[in-house]
């Protein structure tokens, strides 16, 4: 079973920065989005940014300018870099890949069990 772990995640002041990572146990055969969703507290899952397999991105308005997406295909990796993090910004985080497996014929979805990131003001 492939896992996806997060780290990075903390307690920290508004105005400071973090770096989430998220590494995959396996190695995919072949690699499509990758992305970075949060939940606050009462609140829905919502998408943060995403890089496809041609490293375009998307990001959601409240994050642009502020946060960055990036992935290592060979090392299975996404990375988000958070600048200027905002107390709204608090919430669990979580990594989602799409791939595929060696010997799999399908693309299925992957997640992250969340790293909490909580700014406080």
């Amino acid at each position: 079973q492939v896992q996806l772990v997060e780290s990075g995640g903390g307690l920290v002041q508004a105005g400071e920065s973090l770096r989430l990572s998220c590494a995959a146990s396996e190695t995919f055969y072949d690699i499509r989005d990758m992305g970075w969703y949060r939940q606050a507290p009462g609140k829905q899952r919502e998408l943060v940014a995403a890089i496809s397999s041609d490293g375009s991105t998307i990001s959601a308005d409240s994050v642009k300018g502020r946060f960055i997406i990036s992935r290592d295909d060979a090392e299975n990796t996404v990375s988000l870099q958070i600048t200027t993090l905002k107390p709204e910004d608090t919430a669990v985080y979580y990594c989602h890949v799409r791939a595929r497996r060696w010997r799999v014929s399908a693309d299925l979805d992957y997640w992250g069990q969340g790293t909490q990131v909580s700014v406080s003001s």
